[in-house]
């Protein structure tokens, strides 16, 4: 009789969580383009004028999230006057990946290339928060060709010590996490999404309705929510292999980031990072949590803007 009533409860709570995947579908769907790569297609808003002056801007969301998290409030307002390349990594919001064991920076550094190549972008530069912050330096690794300069907010660069939520594991482990995320995980976390969106923010006030506005409840889909698990499982490992590479990227990059970050750590990730790569400027914002493009929006774009005026004139200085 226990069994009979676990199944039960099991199935209604799977039926809840597909009822809950097709309205969160229905209230956030896909506002761009699919590009399709080796390994997925990814979900691509390209914003602003195509003829802009100076290279694209390319927008790179970190863990537990979407584009639109870059699209609000930064992405939208330097879309104004440069063209801004917003993407879901793959298997986040829109974008897909065949495969779930491509969580790496390594394998997403090669499937945004791939899309951006389809584009017909050549060289951009690359704004990037928290978790991409290990993809933005993969990118510069593997394809420096394509990044004309990297803008790294609040970025994670290396392995830290201690692990993750242990939740991510079990939602990432076999058998176990896919039973997990199809039944249990929707419902709980909606009643979770905006006391852990509110942590992050802190030591600042999370902005109000901003779990609805950047499409959040996207991430308690199952398919997505075992996609993030895997991302966190794996990044550590991930970080540990590409970190004595650093030294080699030879794109400019500026680092913000706050001192009173708790999610990602100033002192264990951004300086070792600019005290290690060869063209690096850091600024370090007192008082200021882990969600910089919300907390210091107008500081952001200012040096994304400078990068671009660097990147512009040096490649007319070398046209001469």
């Amino acid at each position: 009789m226990v069994v009979v009533i676990f199944v039960a409860v099991l199935a209604v709570l799977a039926l809840v969580t597909q009822a809950g995947v097709f309205l969160s579908e229905r209230a956030h769907p896909a506002q761009g383009r699919m590009v399709e790569v080796e390994g997925g297609a990814l979900h691509i808003v390209d914003l602003g004028p195509r003829d802009a002056a100076g290279p694209p801007i390319v927008m790179l969301h970190g863990a537990s999230s979407n584009l639109e998290v870059m699209r609000q409030p930064v992405g939208e307002r330097l879309a104004r006057k440069h063209r801004v390349i917003l993407i879901d990594r793959p298997g986040h919001g829109w974008s897909t990946r065949a495969r779930l064991e491509d969580s790496t920076p390594e394998i997403q550094a090669r499937m945004i290339a791939d899309a951006l190549a389809k584009l017909g972008v050549k060289s951009a530069i690359f704004v990037v928060h928290s978790w991409a912050g290990a993809l933005g330096t993969r990118i510069a690794l593997d394809y420096p060709q394509a990044v004309a300069g990297l803008v790294m907010l609040a970025p994670v660069a290396y392995p830290w010590p201690g692990g993750i939520a242990r939740y991510n594991r079990l939602i990432a482990a076999p058998v176990i996490g896919p039973l997990f995320a199809y039944t249990v995980t929707l419902p709980l976390g909606l009643l979770l999404a905006e006391p852990g969106a509110r942590s992050v923010f802190l030591p600042q006030t999370m902005p109000d309705g901003f779990v609805r506005n950047t499409a959040t409840p996207l991430l308690l889909r199952p398919r997505e929510f075992i996609a993030n698990a895997r991302d966190l499982v794996t990044l550590k490992a991930a970080v540990a292999e590409q970190a004595p590479r650093y030294a080699e990227i030879k794109a400019p990059v500026t680092i913000i980031t706050g001192e009173a970050d708790k999610t990602v750590s100033t002192n264990i990730h951004s300086r070792p990072f600019a005290a290690t790569a060869p063209n690096v400027k850091l600024i370090v914002l007192p008082g200021v949590g882990h969600m910089i493009q919300q907390a210091a929006p107008d500081l952001v774009m200012a040096e994304v803007e400078s990068m671009i005026g660097g990147v512009t004139s040096a490649t007319a200085a070398a046209a001469h």
